[in-house]
């Protein structure tokens, strides 16, 4: 890679890091009004809004959901669809697209998901609670990244691409997890419809066809069957964002080529013979204009152009909506008796505690072994600081507890869930800050 490329690929991520830190303060926002409105002396508007319906009816048929499954089960493949697309960037091109690169923070995300669930199923085996296990095995990007930003430009770079890449690597074991854990019987009919609209995408792609509403009705028919299927709809945005393509159509050199050729056809045209009308009216000039928009957009990768158009739509809407719709529980005395509950400890623990030793462990692991090394300018202390950060689950960890719990037992996973990321948050924020201030000046 020459060190233009280099300076691209570090322009992108520190823009990707600024836009996941803001998305944190505004999920902050959002998870402090909930818990308040919960609390408040209008909370019975609060959870009459959760439940409010909406749908749509013809003749005798009716479909309907709850806004809060609307925000779950529809707005959340937004970004889900976005998570597909971050992870294909990865695996692709991105800082896990060699087994060089992907090894230590593959190995560091899979003891961030194993011991985790371990200590929660030490607390609850053998009990109807032990189908939570998912729940402390997530990492919410956002906040972690967001603890890293508190630290401003001390921070290394290195450190938080490892961030960054464990969280996706975690969100790739999320992903299996909902899909092959969380659903309870599957119709092979409207799976099989949902496969074969999936399959006309991918096909669209390949023709490069350049009409977005046949994306969009495939899409949205790829969301249908997924839902009707019995397996989560989410799964579906995942689906979707693997049939975009991430590389570009054309190679540098041709792009370039096509720009200078354009350069030269339009030097031919004199400037005094150029206006708003004459733009109009001469098809030669419309027929370079055409050619020079689909050359740009060959060059750009429709999975990187949705990526960054749905990014801040993610960040600042849909995510926010669901902490409002999904954090706000009733706390009070009676309250704390849950804090011993089997289920808020296992949670609670398995944040906190299962991820310092799962991230750290096997990160020591996979580096001993000689088939990976530490990030350059990451010391030992750095990556336990990151071990810590990684117990931040929330957004994920929330959704889980819904699809593991339905309904009951999900005050109890949640108190751990707010609990166990805000442990880690404070811990790893002050971890980081000392590791970080003692590290070597190299580093």
């Amino acid at each position: 890679m020459n060190a233009g490329a280099e300076l691209h690929d570090a322009g992108m991520f520190q823009r990707f890091f600024r836009s996941e830190v803001s998305g944190a303060i505004v999920l902050v926002v959002a998870t402090v009004l909930a818990l308040a409105w919960a609390n408040s002396p209008w909370a019975a508007s609060y959870f009459d809004l959760q439940h409010t319906s909406i749908g749509v009816s013809w003749g005798d048929a009716t479909f309907q959901l709850s806004l809060q499954h609307w925000v779950s089960d529809g707005l959340m493949v937004l970004f889900f669809f976005v998570v597909g697309l971050e992870i294909k960037r990865e695996i692709l091109v991105g800082h896990i697209s060699s087994l060089r690169l992907a090894s230590v923070p593959v190995a560091a995300a899979v003891g961030g998901m194993l011991i985790p669930a371990a200590i929660y199923l030490a607390f609850t085996v053998g009990t109807e609670a032990s189908r939570g296990w998912g729940v402390p095995m997530a990492t919410d990007i956002a906040f972690a990244l967001g603890i890293l930003a508190l630290l401003g430009s001390r921070v290394p770079t290195s450190l938080k691409v490892f961030m960054t890449a464990i969280a996706i690597a975690d969100d790739i074991g999320a992903v299996f997890v909902i899909a092959l854990v969380y659903t309870e019987k599957v119709n092979l009919v409207a799976l099989g419809v949902a496969v074969v609209l999936f399959l006309l995408l991918v096909a669209a792609n390949r023709a490069h066809l350049r009409v977005p509403l046949i994306y969009i009705l495939l899409g949205l028919g790829v969301w249908v069957g997924v839902f009707a299927s019995g397996v989560h709809a989410t799964v579906a945005g995942i689906l979707v964002a693997f049939a975009v393509p991430i590389r570009a159509r054309i190679e540098p050199r041709e792009f370039f080529e096509r720009m200078r050729r354009a350069g030269r056809d339009l030097e031919e045209v004199k400037e005094d013979g150029i206006s708003r009308e004459s733009m109009l009216l001469e098809p030669a000039q419309l027929e370079w204009l055409d050619d020079l928009q689909h050359t740009i957009g060959d060059m750009i990768p429709s999975g990187i152009a949705l990526e960054h158009a749905l990014h801040r739509i993610v960040s600042f809407i849909i995510l926010p909506l669901f902490a409002l719709f999904n954090a706000g529980i009733v706390l009070g005395q009676d309250r704390l008796a849950l804090l011993v509950d089997p289920v808020t400890l296992g949670v609670i623990l398995g944040l906190v505690l299962g991820k310092q030793i799962g991230v750290t462990l096997f990160t020591w692991l996979i580096v001993k072994s000689g088939r990976g090394s530490r990030p350059e300018g990451v010391t030992w202390p750095m990556i336990y600081g990151v071990s810590c950060v990684a117990g931040v689950g929330f957004t994920m960890s929330l959704f889980i507890s819904e699809l593991a719990f339905k309904g009951i037992l999900v005050d109890e996973a949640k108190i751990g869930i707010i609990a166990g990321s805000l442990i880690s948050g404070v811990w790893g924020y002050l971890v980081l800050r000392h590791a970080i201030a003692r590290a070597p000046a190299a580093a």
